[in-house]
């Protein structure tokens, strides 16, 4: 028995110096002797503190190179004196040896390129790399620079080792009694309680703490904004469609069909149904009549509008898609009505991912539609919408956008990143959006958008987004950030 051993050692020896050797010495697993070790500490019968330890060993590649040898000398092994051709080398050792191989070979100055054709430089090499492993894998020491570069190449990785040492504690006993927890109607009966041992309760113990649900950064600002759009009187737009037309999220937009943002590069197409016949027709022929000649004081694009490319589906690339849909909508009403309308939801772009950028992420969007609108009435919203979310550091940059005249750029402070970062866009919808859907000529469309992503970034200071967002998110940030604060 552990507890019997752990005591027994503890009368004839001052102290156990390692519970690691202690528990392959009795013939034990760590795990139960450790959950001894505790309720022992617990009852002050020992002492015992924990030792850490870090040591390197070998991954499963590095293993096999112990066994097997490095690439590089297995690659410089199969040459023969007379040297071997590329291709015959990557059939004889396999492309991922002669891949890794050559490159090591060559840079320790091992083997000569000619042509086609691989020679050796030098008679004979030693396989350093497998018996440095060796020596790792036996826990003798290896030099830092050793360690940096079997680090690089993935062949070790540090262990942490924890154990505890233990000594004698101040109510250490050789054999310690089972407590009663309880006392019982045949403990008072016959009398034996005056002879037991009882546990005794710590009345000071703290109840465990009730691990509860927290909300993550993004849920928080999302709800936050949502708050601020509705105090400034927005109404919101359903955006439960990911997968929209082309027509929706680009024609309608004004946006011509030769347009690089529509490249594959950029947006994700949809193979499995691969396009849409669901479209209103007079407004698809209207459209399709500005994109090629242009009306409403344009000339349009000039180019022959393809309703096959309109018709194409795709994963939306921005959630002004809805607000086409939306301000149709109202254009077919009888008499107009001014809106004001705002969408939280994701979107999806074809892009690389780097710490500002991700290839799903969401969309914020915001429109007034009514009479008169300027670009002083969007800079004003634009300025009132930010100070609410606590962003008072704007700047506002002329842009193009296909759908917006004027359109500008957001921009808006970052202290973690120390740099202006942009935030959003903006802009007033062109006449030739809002005509062909039919609504009167004096009313105007402002309009902007910007990422859910990047203010809370600069919310929270936080410098990558690959934190925030994906499986690099660090609970423990979560739990403890404190509510975000937006406004005053």
């Amino acid at each position: 028995m552990a507890e019997e051993a752990v005591l027994g050692f503890l009368q004839t020896n001052e102290h156990i110096s390692d519970s690691h050797e202690f528990a392959d010495s009795i013939g034990v697993s760590h795990t139960e002797l450790e959950n001894l070790i505790k309720s022992l500490k617990g009852f002050q019968i020992v002492d015992a503190q924990e030792i850490t330890r870090e040591s390197w060993v070998l991954t499963e590649e590095g293993k096999t190179y112990m066994v097997n040898g490095s690439p590089e000398a297995l690659f410089f092994s199969a040459i023969p004196p007379e040297g071997i051709s590329r291709s015959n080398l990557k059939e004889k050792l396999g492309a991922e040896i002669f891949d890794i191989g050559s490159k090591a070979a060559a840079k320790n100055r091992w083997i000569t390129f000619e042509k086609d054709l691989v020679k050796r430089k030098v008679e004979s090499v030693q396989d350093e790399v497998k018996n440095v492993l060796a020596r790792i894998n036996s826990g003798a020491a290896v030099g830092d620079q050793v360690i940096n570069d079997l680090k690089r190449r993935k062949l070790i990785i540090k262990q942490t080792w924890k154990g505890y040492s233990l000594k004698k504690g101040p109510k250490y006993v050789s054999k310690r009694k089972k407590p009663e927890t309880d006392l019982t109607r045949e403990h008072i009966v016959s009398g034996d309680w005056k002879n037991l041992e009882f546990k005794e309760y710590n009345l000071n113990a703290e109840a465990p703490q009730i691990q509860a649900g927290y909300l993550h950064s993004l849920l928080e600002v999302r709800e936050q904004i949502q708050n601020i759009f509705l105090e400034m009187g927005f109404e919101e737009m359903p955006t439960n469609n990911f997968v929209e037309s082309s027509f929706w999220n680009f024609d309608a937009l004004f946006q011509p069909q030769q347009h690089p943002a529509r490249d594959s590069h950029d947006t994700f197409f949809l193979e499995t149904p691969a396009s849409t016949q669901n479209l209103p027709e007079g407004y698809l022929g209207r459209v399709k009549l500005v994109h090629e000649s242009g009306g409403y004081g344009s000339k349009g694009y000039g180019y022959d509008w393809k309703r096959e490319e309109a018709e194409k589906n795709l994963l939306r690339t921005h959630t002004t898609a809805v607000s086409t849909r939306m301000l149709y909508a109202l254009a077919q009403q009888d008499t107009f009505t001014p809106k004001r309308y705002y969408s939280i939801d994701r979107v999806f772009r074809n892009e690389a991912v780097d710490r500002t950028h991700l290839a799903e992420f969401h969309q914020i969007e915001g429109l007034i539609c009514d009479r008169g609108l300027t670009l002083g009435d969007l800079i004003g919203v634009l300025e009132d919408f930010f100070s609410r979310l606590g962003m008072s550091k704007l700047r506002f940059k002329p842009a193009y956008n296909p759908y917006t005249e004027p359109s500008m750029e957001i921009f808006s402070y970052h202290d973690g990143l120390q740099k202006w970062v942009e935030v959003g866009n903006s802009g007033m919808f062109r006449p030739e959006m809002l005509l062909p859907m039919g609504l009167p000529e004096d009313v105007n469309v402002i309009a902007w958008g910007l990422s859910l992503e990047r203010p809370t970034m600069i919310l929270y200071g936080i410098s990558n987004i690959r934190d925030l967002f994906e499986p690099k998110v660090d609970f423990n940030l979560i739990k403890s950030n404190p509510i975000c604060r937006l406004g005053l």
